[in-house]
């Protein structure tokens, strides 16, 4: 028996840990260990950059890397779940027949099967043989993490509850979300947009609760360029290479403007698959963006910092996806909020819920490149209207994207629900 197997604790299934795009994950893990939650994280995959966040070390839990393979993993999982087999057999043919039951809903039936072994894993492994004692389990992002969650809190008799963020809401089946609404405790999500649709979908029986990510306050500040921005103007994207970005929609908004006579230096960051990448720079070189375009690819969060300190517009061109999926609200559109970077995006999802037009940032349909342009020139050159949104839009970060606040409010419907908290 660990000194871990002592406390009451919160089992965290993560896809993969840690992870350079989601410091609002770990962020929170942070915050909940200093209210006093005692967390063991559960990463479905190890690691893919070789870099992580400063704020990762600040970190206290453990972490436990389930095998993610099915044929390298399988000598493991055929130990650890043939164990638990003989220890609880009951227990476990229930299981399998809860997961039997699921499979009509599952598009990739044999990755619920892996999802299945890694449950039986955490069991054995972590709680059975490294004594952790587990109260309650925690999945984030409502797709594969909660489906692992599901199994193993249904393994070791504890309540579950999940975080809802994006793709996992959207490019789900509406039945594979309402099975686990219906079995956990309760149910998070990040977003105004995304409570309602869950509301209309999949609720009624269960608590849903909105709870905005938040972003640290203490590592931002004005960076004091000035309401009249100079030229070259700085223009920065930070995004992931995928559809729903609506990257393709901000660069013919550049050339555009370039082609207007606008002096802009821009700066992407960034990256995707190689074939969305090459897709981006095949644009950027079309467009004839390449002498004023910096990639940067995938850098750290201090270095995003960094990068908003010397930047005049934040923009982003936000789209629902053909498969549905789209954003919530990007951490980076009140990270630059915070900064003092205007900020110009679409009007998708729960952005309006942060950046209101003409108040706090400016809005645009997506898919509309003149529109895009004209809203970002409008940032970049008038005066009036930069010294208009961007106090309004700090005093609205600090107001509702304090993330120290927001995950006591978190904590509080962790602790309403009876999960176990030392302070």
């Amino acid at each position: 028996m660990t000194t871990e197997s002592k406390k009451k604790t919160l089992g965290m299934v993560l896809k993969g840990y840690p992870r350079i795009s989601e410091t609002f994950i770990s962020n929170e893990i942070r915050l909940l260990e200093e209210m006093g939650f005692n967390i063991h994280i559960y990463s479905m995959r190890a690691p893919r950059e070789n870099f992580s966040h400063k704020s990762i070390k600040d970190i206290k839990a453990k972490v436990t890397y389930l095998p993610s393979s099915m044929v390298w993993g399988f000598p493991a999982f055929l130990w650890y779940n043939i164990r638990l087999f003989c220890k609880m057999p009951k227990r476990y043919m229930e299981c399998l027949k809860l997961m039997k039951s699921r499979f009509a809903l599952a598009p990739k039936k044999y990755t619920w099967v892996k999802h299945m072994l890694q449950a039986g894993y955490i069991m054995q492994k972590s709680v059975l043989d490294d004594g952790v004692d587990l109260a309650h389990m925690h999945g984030h992002f409502a797709h594969t993490p909660t489906t692992v969650t599901m199994y193993a809190a249904f393994l070791a008799d504890i309540p579950f509850s999940f975080t809802a963020h994006a793709k996992d809401i959207y490019t789900q089946d509406p039945r594979r979300i309402q099975d686990k609404v219906d079995r956990a405790k309760f149910v998070v999500t990040c977003t105004k947009y995304n409570a309602n649709h869950l509301e209309k979908t999949v609720g009624g029986k269960k608590p849903i609760h909105c709870v905005y990510h938040g972003i640290n306050l203490d590592l931002f500040s004005p960076n004091g360029r000035g309401i009249k921005a100079k030229t070259p103007y700085h223009i920065l994207t930070v995004a992931r290479f995928v559809e729903k970005k609506g990257l393709d929609t901000v660069l013919m908004a550049l050339a555009k403007l370039r082609s207007e006579g606008l002096d802009f230096r821009y700066t992407l960051v960034g990256e995707g698959k190689a074939k969305f990448n090459r897709k981006i720079e095949k644009l950027i070189q079309d467009l004839g963006l390449n002498d004023v375009t910096t990639l940067t690819g995938t850098i750290t969060h201090d270095d995003v910092i960094e990068l908003l300190g010397s930047s005049d517009c934040f923009t982003l061109g936000c789209r629902e996806a053909k498969d549905g999926d789209r954003d919530g609200i990007p951490n980076v559109v009140a990270e630059s909020m915070a900064t003092g970077v205007p900020v110009t995006a679409t009007d998708v999802s729960g952005v309006p819920e942060l950046v209101v037009h003409e108040e706090t940032g400016l809005l645009c349909p997506s898919n509309d490149v003149d529109a895009l342009a004209d809203i970002i020139r409008r940032s970049l050159t008038d005066d009036e209207l930069r010294a208009r949104i961007i106090p309004a839009a700090n005093e609205t970060v600090h107001e509702l994207f304090n993330n120290k606040k927001l995950i006591n409010t978190l904590g509080e419907i962790y602790k309403s629900h009876g999960v176990p908290c030392s302070k």
